[in-house]
C-alpha cells in the first residue's frame, strides 16, 4: 500500500530547484510525485512501510529545509529570496565596472588587481548561492544546473587567478574575471525573473481565497423560539447553522434554501452568463452572488470540502503538477559536466606524460579547456530569444508569464474556449424579438416593455432599459413584481401586461418556445423576447485564422446546450461541450491533452483549474484575477484576435532557441579540442567566445522584425 505525503519545503525558490527534488525523490522510489516551486509544497507517495523521514533528510542533504510539523511555512521562501535579491544587486554593481572595461581605455579598469577586486566578492556570492547546491546534486548523484555554473565560473575565476599571481608579465593574457562574473550575475538575475514568474501563481489562490465572504450572519434562536442574528467570521460557521443572505451579499458558504427565493449569478462557478432563480430546496455555491431577494441557507459543506475549496485545490494540483519545461543546458548537463571535465583530465594527463610539457603549461592547457568550454553561450542561447520574444509579445499586446510558455505555444494541436467572457462579452442583450399581436407597432412595444421592466431591478431587466429607450414611457396605474416571475402592471385604460419569464406564462404555449422574455396582454400571448451574450466581434475571425493554420478549436463551458451550440455554429468551431462544472471541465481537459497538447481560452473563476492545468492557459486582460493569475499568457487590451500572433511567435521563437543551441554547441565542438591541444590562447579563445555570444544575440533580434500577421 502507498501513502501520501505533503509537506513544504524552504528554499525551493525555482524550477530548477522542483525538477533537483524530483529527481531525487524518484531516486528514493517515489511515485505521484508534485514539486510546486510557486508553493513551495512537495507531495509524493512512498510505500506506508518506508521511513518518510530519511526522505525528509535527503532532499535536507540537498541544501533545502523539510519544515516539520508544527513550524511556521508562512514565509517559507521569502529569507531565501530576499538574500538572492540583495546578492544580486551587489553582484551587478561589481560586474558592471568589470565588463566596462572592454569598453573604455581608462588605465584603472584595466589593472588587474582591480580587476581581482571586482570579481571576488561576486565569486564568493556564487559560491553562496550556487556552490551548496552543486556539492549536494553532485553526493547525491543529480547533477543540476548550478554544477554547470560553478564550473564555469570556478573555471574563468580560478584561470584568471593564476594568470594574475604566477604569470604577472603576461597578467592580461590570462584574465577572465569578467567572464566568472558574468556568468554568476546572468543566473542570478535569470533566477530572480523566473522566481517573480513563479511566485505570482500564488496569487491566484489568494485571489480565489478573497471570493469566500469574510463573515456571515448566524440566525440563532433562544430556548423561547425568539430569533437573534449574530455576525461572526465565516471559517465558524458550521454544518446545520443558518445563515441569511440578502440582495447584493456574497453567499457565504455551500447550503441549501430552507426559506426564500433570490437571483443567483453563478457565473463565476458554472460560466452561466444569465442570472439563476434559485428557491426553497435549491442547492447554491459559497461564493456566488445574490444579486435580487433574501434567502436563509442552511449550511451543508464548510472548510475544505466547500465547492471553492475545491476549485483552490485543483488549481494548487494543476500549478504543481504541470510538467517542467527544462532548458537543454539543463536536460544535457548530466553528460556534459562529467565529458568537460574528463576532457580537461585528459589534457592535463596527455600534454604531460605524452607531449612532455611542464606540469604548469599542462595544467594550464586543461584550465583552458574549461574556460573555452564555460557554458555562457549555452546559457545565453535561450534566454536572448526569450527575452526578444517576450518583449516582441509585449508590443503586440501580448503579456507572456515566463521563457518556457513561449517554447510551450509550438507543441499546441488544439484550443478550448470557454464561451462567457471568452467569445462573447458577458453583457446581455437583446438578441431577436417577436410580434404575435399584429395591431402593436415595434416603436409601440419597445416603449411598453421598458416601462415595465422600468419598474424591476432583475439583470434581464436593466438589460432591456439600458438598449432600448423609450421615449414614451407608458404611464400605469398599478404595478406588482412577482418574484422569480416577472411584472405584473395595470396601464391607464384598464388593460392587464404580464411581462416574465415562459415558466410563468408561456409554458403550456407550443408557440414561439425558447425565449427568455415573454408579454402577455390580458392574458392572451403578445410577443417574446430572446436575450443572449453578445459574441466577440473579433471571435469569428480569430477562429477562422487559427482553423487556416491547422488547429482544431474546441467550445468547452459551464452555459446551456442551446447557447453552447448557437455560439459555436456561429463562429465554425468543431466541437462542443457543454453544461460543465470546474471539476468536469478539469476532467474533460485532461482527456483532451491525452489526445494531444492543448492550449484553454478562458476568463472566469470556473475556469482557473483548467487554465492552470493546459499546457498553455491563456486569458483576456478583463478576465477576473483568478483566470489572469492562472493563465501563461494575457491578451492585453482584451483583443481575442491577437491569439494567433502569440501562437506565431511561440513557434518562432522555439525556432530562434534550436538556432542559437546549434552555435553555442558548434562553439564548443570546435574549440575545446584545439584548446586541447594548446592551438587556441585563452585571448584567442575568449573572443571567439565573445563572438559566438554576438552571433547568437544578433540572431535573437532577428525574431523581433519576423512578420507574425499572414
Amino acid at each position: 500500500m502507498q501513502k501520501t505525503y505533503s509537506t513544504v519545503v524552504e528554499g525551493m525558490t525555482c524550477g530548477n530547484c522542483a525538477i533537483t527534488i524530483s529527481k531525487l525523490l524518484e531516486k528514493k522510489g517515489a511515485t505521484n510525485i508534485s514539486a510546486n516551486a510557486a508553493s513551495g509544497e512537495v507531495s509524493f507517495s512512498v510505500p506506508e512501510e518506508a521511513d518518510v523521514e530519511k526522505v525528509y533528510d535527503s532532499i535536507d542533504g540537498l541544501g533545502y529545509k523539510v519544515i516539520r510539523g508544527e513550524e511556521d511555512t508562512a514565509n517559507h521562501a521569502g529569507h531565501d529570496h530576499d538574500h538572492s535579491a540583495r546578492y544580486l544587486l551587489i553582484s551587478a554593481l561589481l560586474t558592471v565596472p568589470l565588463l566596462a572595461h572592454m569598453f573604455t581605455d581608462w588605465h584603472v579598469l584595466h589593472l588587474p588587481w582591480v580587476q581581482f577586486a571586482f570579481a571576488t566578492p561576486v565569486y564568493i556570492m556564487g559560491v553562496m548561492v550556487f556552490g551548496k547546491s552543486a556539492v549536494r546534486s553532485l553526493q547525491n548523484r543529480v547533477p543540476n544546473m548550478d554544477v554547470l555554473i560553478m564550473l564555469g565560473a570556478t573555471a574563468a575565476y580560478i584561470y584568471s587567478l593564476i594568470g594574475l599571481l604566477f604569470y604577472r608579465e603576461q597578467a592580461m593574457d590570462y584574465l577572465f574575471f569578467e567572464t566568472a562574473a558574468s556568468i554568476i550575475t546572468l543566473v542570478m538575475l535569470g533566477n530572480w525573473i523566473e522566481h517573480k514568474t513563479v511566485t505570482s501563481t500564488t496569487v491566484a489562490i489568494n485571489e480565489l481565497v478573497k471570493l469566500q465572504p469574510q463573515t456571515a450572519r448566524i440566525v440563532m434562536k433562544d430556548s423561547v423560539g425568539k430569533e437573534t442574528v449574530m455576525t461572526v467570521e465565516s471559517k465558524y460557521v458550521r454544518a446545520g447553522d443558518i445563515v441569511l443572505v440578502n440582495n447584493g451579499d456574497s453567499v457565504p458558504v455551500d447550503g441549501e434554501i430552507i426559506f426564500g427565493e433570490a437571483q443567483l449569478d453563478e457565473h463565476m462557478i458554472t460560466g452561466e452568463s444569465m442570472p439563476v432563480r434559485k428557491e426553497t430546496g435549491d442547492a447554491v455555491v459559497g461564493g456566488t452572488l445574490v444579486v435580487d431577494g433574501n434567502v436563509r441557507i442552511k449550511a451543508t459543506t464548510v472548510g475544505n470540502a466547500s465547492v471553492l475549496s475545491g476549485i483552490i485545490k485543483m488549481v494548487r494540483e494543476a500549478q504543481g503538477t504541470k510538467p517542467q519545461l527544462q532548458k537543454l543546458a539543463d536536460k544535457i548537463s548530466a553528460i556534459f559536466v562529467p565529458t568537460v571535465l574528463a576532457i580537461a583530465v585528459l589534457t592535463l594527463l596527455g600534454n604531460y606524460f605524452f607531449v612532455h610539457l611542464s606540469f604548469a603549461e599542462s595544467m594550464m592547457r586543461s584550465i583552458a579547456v574549461m574556460v573555452i568550454s564555460c557554458p555562457c553561450a549555452m546559457g545565453l542561447a535561450t534566454p536572448a530569444a526569450v527575452a526578444v520574444g517576450l518583449g516582441r509579445a509585449a508590443r503586440n499586446g501580448i503579456l507572456i508569464k515566463g521563457g518556457d510558455t513561449l517554447e510551450r505555444l509550438k507543441t499546441i494541436k488544439q484550443i478550448v474556449f470557454d464561451k462567457t467572457g471568452t467569445l462573447t462579452t458577458g453583457k446581455l442583450q437583446i438578441e431577436s424579438l417577436v410580434i404575435e399581436d399584429k395591431n402593436m407597432q415595434e416603436d409601440q412595444l419597445r416603449s411598453l416593455i421598458t416601462s415595465i421592466e422600468a419598474h424591476s431591478s432583475h439583470p434581464i431587466a436593466r438589460s432591456i432599459t439600458a438598449q432600448w429607450k423609450s421615449n414614451h414611457p407608458v404611464i400605469f396605474r398599478e404595478t406588482k413584481e412577482v418574484k422569480g416571475k416577472g411584472i405584473e402592471a395595470i396601464d391607464e385604460a384598464g388593460i392587464q401586461w404580464q411581462l416574465g419569464s415562459g415558466k410563468w406564462l408561456h409554458e403550456n404555449v407550443p408557440a414561439e418556445q425558447g425565449y427568455d422574455v415573454y408579454l402577455y396582454k390580458n392574458g392572451v400571448y403578445t410577443a417574446a423576447l430572446k436575450i443572449s451574450d453578445a459574441i466577440r466581434e473579433d471571435a469569428k475571425d480569430t477562429v477562422a485564422k487559427l482553423k487556416q493554420m491547422g488547429y482544431k478549436t474546441i467550445l468547452l463551458s459551464g452555459d446551456s446546450e442551446e447557447k453552447c451550440r448557437y455560439v459555436a455554429e456561429s463562429l465554425g468551431i468543431q466541437e462542443v461541450f457543454a453544461g460543465y462544472s470546474p471539476e468536469q471541465k478539469n476532467k474533460k481537459l485532461d482527456e483532451l491533452m491525452r489526445e494531444a497538447p492543448t492550449a484553454m481560452v478562458g476568463d472566469g473563476i470556473n475556469d482557473a483549474p483548467a487554465l492552470a492545468k493546459a499546457t498553455v492557459g491563456i486569458s483576456l486582460s478583463e478576465s477576473t484575477q483568478i483566470a489572469i493569475q492562472s493563465a501563461n499568457i494575457i491578451l492585453s487590451g482584451n483583443k481575442l484576435s491577437v491569439l494567433p500572433k502569440a501562437i506565431r511567435l511561440g513557434i518562432y521563437t522555439d525556432q530562434t532557441i534550436k538556432q542559437n543551441l546549434f552555435w553555442a554547441f558548434i562553439y564548443n565542438i570546435i574549440a575545446i579540442p584545439v584548446a586541447a591541444i594548446g592551438l587556441l590562447r585563452p585571448t584567442y579563445g575568449a573572443g571567439i567566445m565573445a563572438l559566438s555570444d554576438v552571433v547568437l544575440i544578433l540572431n535573437s533580434l532577428l525574431l523581433g522584425v519576423r512578420k507574425l500577421d499572414k
